[in-house]
């Protein structure tokens, strides 16, 4: 470090120890290359904020200038603007020296950084334009290593590129301000999935050796932090140049992770949207005259001051574009005696303008580009026709020219190059493959010369592709694999062939072949835009395979991916899809494949219109737009998110705040959209362009609630905040209008009358407030909190948060919730009138009311949302599909549809109609299951309220009895049922004539287990009081087992009258259920005994246990036959297979564990890979395990059920359930029916398909 930067740093050491916060600005050093982790991990680990900076500024003295400017720019970006002003006079000047060689000033280090950054060259000719090159330079040096934007902007054609191109071609500027080099994309207009090629091949540029992954990243969101990551720790302070850029959303969606970028526009607000600091380089729409001359005489390699007349009205007529004069200086090289013939067509304005009133030259450009069509040779100028088919910025693989042109691939390659050669096409030459685009002006121009044969060219495409392929053996290693995927259904819609289209959309082969190469967005784009055609051949198909997409593209965009076919084999008997998926099933079956039917599906409705997955966490709010046509939402990953309400097709991606964004809302004229934060701010954003409006920062705590008016004439936001304040706030203006004091603590939700008069606001402090919006005054005042008041409850002692309050379109009640309950209030009068308890343990957090008046949404903590009728007090309906908290739920403007957001990353879109109608029956996990020649018996517990008796063959449902069940179980013969409650009675209901046998005697807690004895005389409970009871129930008579000091988790009956239990305690024991003696006593583990299994042979059992390991037993010998260790977490089950030869293990990582039981030896650890890092591989605990009887097969239970071939290992099928947490999952004897009930209540009983 410079003597003058150490200085100053040792000079204002004091001051830098005494205020900085390390955390954040290590995360800046460390970005820049200059600080180690392991460093980070030294100054963590320290114990006072002081000394955590000390040690930092300890470090840093030992290191470089590079670590200086690091640390200063680091002050100055997380707000220490006054520290960062004492540093500044130390800055350290970085030079280097510059070498330069022979070639064209030009070091071979620059060729070598260039090259493999994949910078273009200059062109053949090139003229220099050095002060934008120098204006480009010291735009990037104001970067100094910080993430920020430089971008050079300008119309088509003034040579952006090459002015990019050429700032980075200087070796002591690439030395100094970017070391880790430079790497170039060329993006152009993308839609979502070419930009997600653009990403997947730069990040296997910049990861050639696969050191941080062996695939390619699957969707945008992926891309964009899998190149975050790669800049970060392989590319530290590296520049990366965006070529082209025409939509903000590219760079918010791909680009904006902080990193320094140069890029190349038209649009010089594209940047608008994105965070960091931003520069720009305007580039003049054309060149000097002398610059245009010197360009045509480099062409025609003639001397500037020699060059004719014409000359200099060809750069006059063209206005100086560089593309222009480029191609015209093309075609003099070839015909160097045309100089009047050009300059005539030019003059002539002969040729039909592409667009009028655009930001192209036009009068210039399709002039240039019409002369280099004519010119060409007359046997290759239907082929440059052919290419009028071919998208804006899509790079055509050769292949596919090959295809088209049934030629080989010699001879399509020498007639582009001759498009190449005359400016009309350009090549783009990655490695040893060509591929190949036109600009977009010359796609424009081909396409408007060319209107009336575009329908036969794009019908000649796919009958070439047609006679080459087969759609679905699209092979990944094919050079053009990627452009049929991507573009074979935009040709046949554009050649209106609409027998092709739908049997190509319609297929299953095809969705399954595209959606595992590139997810399913794109399909569903597709179905979309095509659904004019494809709608003709049968609307219900079409609503089928989108329905099918949309519902399942959070599996179909996975790894490792779904098997369609058996995502498809859940589809309604009626669907296009299932029957498509059951003849491709019993196909593959013959070949050995397993797939299962759900035979009880059709009892099974899914409420949900669509299912998105916008965010990388939890979803806090969502909203629709006034018009309901968008949905906006918010949450923990910081950034907002607009989308199609109807396709949840991705309109706008924003990082909006630097911590959580609480809530967020759309202004009643769409234009505008607030969301509020974590962060202290509250920030306005143009709904459409996502360009950030107002940021506003007079909270003094977290944001929690935003709301505009409903008058779009004179837009006010209200803001509610955990500063105890609400505040108003005027578009117009740049600071609060009104602040409004009156609540005690945090104010979690406001919304304004729908008449604009009063804002009603909610808080922790137990109360509801009304405020007048003019004045600002309080209004009225309810206390919430009375109303959940005893007579000996103390006010003070008693917290009551009042979460929401929702309006009703009269404006004349407000609705409100509290706790567990929803209070409807008359707004004149303060009256209640009325009063809902909703019957869960659970909170509300959300509720909203329906423009028809009389339903109301309720959110629930407990994963469901719940529709009732606010004037009968009714509930109307259950919605379940999501698979954590519900945050938040609104209704579309017109009540038609509402929506969901909840933790589990998703939100859902329901038709209320649809929702209303639906009766589905809602059921514990808790089940029995009785197997009788293979075919199942079920008896569950529906809703806690009553028992119900389900035949698995015929689907008939008997309801049994009403009773506040907490376990149940079936005699084996099927005479009698057993159900034990929360109070701890246990109670015996005979079938044939419904007499009822109740228990004398009650355990003292919640009964948990329960089950009959082979012969049904005897009947066996366990309790949260950690007593078994052993029930003779015929002759009355009791044994009790006890000497559990804790819990029994649960007991399996054994041969003789023995019983095995097992505890919290860690022991198990094996008790006489005749004599109630312990016969053995195991102290098995240290921890929790979560699970046991004894094998066929009953000589031996298994327990697992929150230690992390499971034990083998022997009946004859308190010590363990094996330990088995290797499990990372809670051990949760285990099985035995038939043949007692080995033990299946299964933990809470999702991993399972297959032993020989003979020595304890790991035989497979069976491991699916991972959704996402840190994701439990089976979506969850593994929590039931069972071996098929020829203990060849295996099937878990966890976050979904899968079938595991034992010999090999491997995974032989998934099965996804709607919702998730298997508990168990009850087999068949013969292997082939499988029982169990989700987290949702949905009971899914399978069969294997024969």
């Amino acid at each position: 470090m410079d003597a003058k930067a150490r200085n100053c740093l040792l000079q204002h050491r004091e001051a830098l120890e005494k205020d900085i916060k390390t955390s954040y600005i290590m995360d800046h050093m460390i970005s820049d290359g200059v600080l180690a982790v392991s460093e980070e991990e030294a100054v963590a680990s320290q114990p006072t904020k002081h000394q955590r900076a000390a040690i930092l500024i300890k470090m840093i003295l030992k290191k470089d200038n590079d670590a200086y400017i690091s640390f200063y720019n680091a002050l100055l970006h997380e707000g220490y603007k006054d520290l960062a002003a004492l540093l500044h006079s130390g800055i350290p000047v970085i030079s280097s020296s510059n070498g330069k060689d022979a070639d064209g000033g030009i070091t071979s280090y620059v060729r070598t950084v260039l090259c493999e950054g994949g910078v273009p060259q200059r062109p053949v000719v090139f003229v220099t334009r050095k002060k934008l090159v120098n204006a480009i330079q010291q735009k990037l040096s104001k970067l100094n290593g910080k993430p920020g934007w430089v971008t050079i902007y300008g119309m088509a054609g003034c040579g952006k590129s090459v002015l990019a191109a050429e700032a980075v071609r200087d070796h002591s500027f690439l030395e100094g301000c970017f070391p880790g080099g430079v790497h170039w994309v060329s993006i152009g207009k993308q839609d979502k999935s070419g930009l997600l090629m653009k990403l997947q091949n730069l990040c296997t540029r910049l990861d050639r050796d696969g050191t941080f992954s062996q695939r390619l990243p699957l969707n945008i969101e992926e891309a964009k932090d899998r190149l975050r990551i790669l800049m970060l720790h392989k590319h530290p302070r590296s520049l990366l140049i965006l070529d082209d850029i025409w939509d903000p959303w590219v760079l918010k969606n791909a680009f904006d992770n902080q990193c320094q970028i140069l890029l190349t526009t038209r649009d010089k607000s594209v940047t608008d949207s994105v965070m960091g600091a931003k520069y720009e380089v305007p580039v003049e729409s054309g060149l000097g005259k002398e610059k245009g001359l010197e360009i045509l005489a480099l062409f025609v390699n003639m001397k500037k001051a020699d060059l004719p007349e014409q000359a200099h009205s060809i750069v006059k007529e063209c206005k100086g574009s560089p593309l222009v004069v480029s191609l015209i200086g093309a075609l003099l090289r070839d015909f160097p005696n045309r100089w009047d013939y050009y300059l005539r067509q030019l003059q002539n304005k002969q040729f039909k303008r592409i667009r009028k009133c655009s930001s192209y030259d036009y009068e210039a450009l399709d002039e240039a580009m019409s002369i280099s069509v004519e010119m060409l040779r007359e046997d290759i100028k239907d082929y440059y026709t052919d290419l009028s088919i071919f998208q804006k910025d899509v790079k055509v693989p050769t292949k596919v020219l090959c295809i088209l042109w049934d030629m080989e691939t010699e001879e399509v390659e020498d007639i582009l190059q001759e498009f190449v050669n005359k400016s009309l096409l350009f090549c783009d030459r990655n490695g040893k493959s060509f591929r190949y685009y036109l600009h977009d002006l010359q796609v424009d121009f081909l396409t408007e010369k060319n209107r009336s044969q575009l329908q036969a060219l794009h019908k000649k495409i796919v009958m070439q592709f047609q006679r080459c392929y087969e759609p679905h053996t699209l092979s990944p290693a094919q050079e053009d694999c990627m452009y049929w995927y991507n573009f074979l259904a935009f040709h046949m819609a554009s050649a209106n062939m609409h027998k092709e289209l739908c049997a190509l959309m319609f297929s299953l082969d095809w969705i399954k072949a595209k959606t595992e190469l590139l997810g399913p967005a794109h399909l569903i784009h597709e179905f979309v835009e095509y659904r004019h055609i494809l709608d003709e051949k049968d609307c219900a198909v079409c609503e089928n395979f989108q329905e099918f997409l949309s519902l399942n593209g959070h599996l179909l965009g996975r790894q490792p991916f779904p098997n369609i076919v058996q995502l498809g084999l859940c589809e309604p008997e009626t669907s296009e899809v299932y029957q498509q998926a059951k003849l491709r099933a019993k196909q593959e079956v013959d070949n050995g494949m397993l797939y299962l039917e759900w035979i009880n599906k059709k009892t099974i409705k899914n409420l949900s219109r669509l299912v998105v997955r916008p965010h990388t966490d939890a979803v806090y709010h969502a909203c629709f737009s006034e018009d309901g046509q968008r949905i906006a939402s918010c949450g923990a990953d910081k950034t907002l998110q607009v989308f199609k309400a109807e396709t949840g097709e991705k309109l706008l991606e924003i990082k909006a705040h630097e911590d959580e964004v609480l809530c967020c809302a759309f202004s009643s004229d769409d234009r505008f959209i607030a969301t509020c934060s974590v962060d202290k701010k509250v920030k306005i954003w143009n709904s459409m362009t996502g360009q950030l409006v107002h940021i506003y920062d007079e909270h003094a705590e977290q944001v929690n609630c935003c709301h505009f008016t409903h008058n779009s004439n004179h837009l006010l936001l209200a803001t509610g905040s955990s500063d105890f304040f609400l505040k108003l706030w005027d578009l117009n203006q740049k600071e609060c209008r009104n602040t409004m004091f009156g609540h005690i603590n945090s104010v979690n939700h406001c919304k304004f009358s729908p008449d604009d008069e009063l804002l009603a606001s909610c808080s922790a402090d137990g109360t509801l407030k009304l405020w007048d919006v003019r004045s600002a005054n309080e209004r009225k005042s309810i206390n919430v909190k009375h109303f959940f008041l005893n007579s000996e409850d103390s006010q003070e002692d008693m917290e009551v948060i009042v979460k929401c309050c929702s309006w009703s379109a009269d404006g004349a009640r407000i609705m409100v919730a509290a706790k567990n309950k929803i209070f409807l209030f008359d707004i004149h009068t303060s009256c209640v009138l009325s009063e809902i308890h909703t019957a869960h343990h659970s909170t509300i957090q959300y509720c909203d009311f329906s423009p028809q008046n009389h339903l109301a949404l309720v959110a629930l903590s407990q994963y469901c949302v719940e529709l009732w009728n606010i004037d009968s007090c009714l509930k109307v309906a259950d919605c379940r599909g999501h698979l954590s908290w519900v945050h938040g739920v609104m209704f579309s403007p017109d009540g038609s549809s509402f929506l969901t957001s909840s933790d589990d990353q998703t939100i859902r879109v329901w038709e209320t109609k649809k929702v209303c109608e639906n009766s589905a029956i809602v059921l514990k996990q808790e089940v029995d299951v009785v197997f009788q020649e293979n075919e199942a018996m079920i008896l569950a517990v529906v809703n806690i309220r009553h028992l119900q008796l389900i035949n698995g063959k015929t689907g008939q449902i008997d309801d049994l009895t009403e009773a506040q069940v907490s376990c149940c179980c079936l005699s084996p013969d099927l005479q009698y049922v057993a159900f034990g409650d929360e109070d701890g009675a246990i109670k015996i209901l005979e079938l044939l004539n419904h007499r009822v046998f109740q228990s004398r005697i009650e355990h003292k807690k919640a009964v948990r287990h329960i089950q009959f004895t082979a012969d049904g005389k005897t009947l066996i409970s366990s309790s949260d009081d950690s007593a078994i009871q052993v029930w003779d129930w015929q002759s009355g008579k009791y044994v009790f087992l006890q000497a559990h000091q804790e819990t029994v988790k649960d007991f399996r009956l054994l041969t003789n009258s023995r019983l095995l239990s097992w505890s919290f305690d860690g022991t198990v024991k094996v008790w006489n259920i005749i004599t109630g003696r312990i016969e053995k006593d195991f102290v098995c583990h240290q921890g929790t005994v979560l699970s046991c299994d004894v094998s066929s042979d009953t000589t031996k059992f298994s327990s697992t246990s929150a230690d992390k390991t499971a034990k083998i037993w022997s009946f004859e010998h308190l010590s363990p036959l094996h330990e088995l260790k290797g499990h990372n977490a809670c051990v949760r089950c285990s099985a035995f297979s038939v043949d007692s030869t080995l033990l299946a293990t299964g933990d809470d990582n999702g991993e399972i564990r297959i032993w020989h039981v003979s020595n304890g030896e790991l035989l497979h650890l069976c491991a699916p890979l991972s959704v996402e890092e840190a994701a439990a591989t089976h979506g969850g605990w593994v929590t039931d395990l069972c071996f098929s009887p020829d203990s060849k097969m295996l099937v878990s239970a966890g976050g979904y059920l899968k079938w595991w071939n034992v010999v090999t290992g491997e995974a032989l099928q998934t099965f996804y359930t709607n919702g998730t947490n298997l508990k168990k999952i009850h087999v068949s004897p013969d292997f082939k029916t499988y029982v169990t009930v989700d987290n949702l209540g949905i009971l899914y009983i399978l069969q294997i398909l024969e």
